[in-house]
């Protein structure tokens, strides 16, 4: 009898038309290759659903706070239904990025400088010297990123909004110039590092990420091999050191205008990699051979409690 797969999708964050995009499109491809699939639309009741179904296997297709922070980790194993991707701790402190940045620099993962602060403490005057980007603390999909230029004689307005959406502790961090890279790890292996080209916006941002060419994906990135091989030592680090299993994906830039020696500098680690026809690490598996429905079937079977 075909194992049945609970696909956790939509939930209440800011990502969710991200994750409702994601989750059907694993449920699809689960069901195509004869997995028995219920898709669960997560709401505040998503416990008892789940020890109603009693799943073999919860794959992981939210996007967010509570999807991937720990929170529905945390209900996972309590209920004690294996699940994919990364586990309560490892969720909670990739998911806070001051935190992540912390545990990847002592893993020797090259950062860029940042403070964290309240919103309204950074809005009256510039923190650090311009260019730097403001971003929430612990949000995905580039929600609330902005990118403070060397000509901006202030921060951004927006700050001080009464309906700003995304938490009140920010992260500002040195703008870092050049090239997106990105680099995925799959049971502990480092796959193919892709180049991401916005096509007509200003950097990778939400709309970039998931309208159908917003963006344009180049794998391998078309970087020198030893810049390719760092990436994908640095990424493999980021995701050793943070706990991260399954599926993990690191951003990077890569400033090389002044020559190959560049600076390179690590962003941040996905947990939850986006799934939707447009994603990234779908298009990084199949650059190492494998297909939609591999990837899924991998996950699946890689999925565990205790992770």
């Amino acid at each position: 009898m075909a194992k049945h797969i609970a696909v956790l999708m939509g939930g209440f964050s800011s990502e969710r038309p991200v994750s409702l995009s994601s989750g059907n499109a694993c449920a699809d491809a689960l069901e195509k290759v004869g997995y028995q699939v219920t898709r669960v639309d997560v709401d505040r009741q998503v416990a008892a659903r789940l020890a109603e179904l009693k799943p073999d296997v919860a794959f992981n297709a939210l996007h967010g706070p509570f999807g991937e922070d720990g929170t529905i980790q945390g209900i996972l194993e309590y209920l004690a239904i294996p699940y994919t991707h990364s586990g309560v701790l490892a969720s909670a402190l990739a998911m806070h990025k001051e935190r992540a940045k912390i545990v990847a620099k002592a893993a020797g993962v090259p950062i860029a400088e940042a403070k964290v602060l309240h919103r309204l403490d950074a809005a009256p005057a510039h923190v650090m010297p311009p260019p730097y980007v403001i971003k929430p603390v612990a949000e995905g999909s580039s929600f609330g990123v902005l990118i403070v230029r060397e000509d901006q004689s202030r921060p951004p307005q927006e700050l001080y909004a009464s309906d700003w959406p995304y938490g009140d502790m920010i992260m500002a961090e040195r703008y870092v110039h050049g090239r997106e890279l990105t680099c995925a790890v799959m049971g502990g292996v480092a796959l193919e590092v892709c180049e991401i080209v916005p096509e007509g916006y200003a950097f990778y941002d939400y709309e970039s990420k998931y309208q159908p060419g917003g963006s344009r994906h180049v794998v391998p990135a078309d970087i020198p091999k030893p810049v390719a091989r760092r990436i994908q030592e640095h990424s493999l680090a980021a995701h050793e050191a943070i706990g991260c299993r399954g599926i993990s994906r690191s951003d990077f830039r890569y400033d090389d205008r002044f020559g190959e020696g560049g600076e390179l500098v690590w962003l941040e680690v996905n947990t939850q990699p986006g799934m939707t026809p447009t994603s990234l690490v779908p298009d990084i598996a199949r650059a190492a051979g494998h297909s939609f429905e591999d990837l899924l079937t991998w996950m699946v079977e890689d999925a565990s409690c205790d992770r």
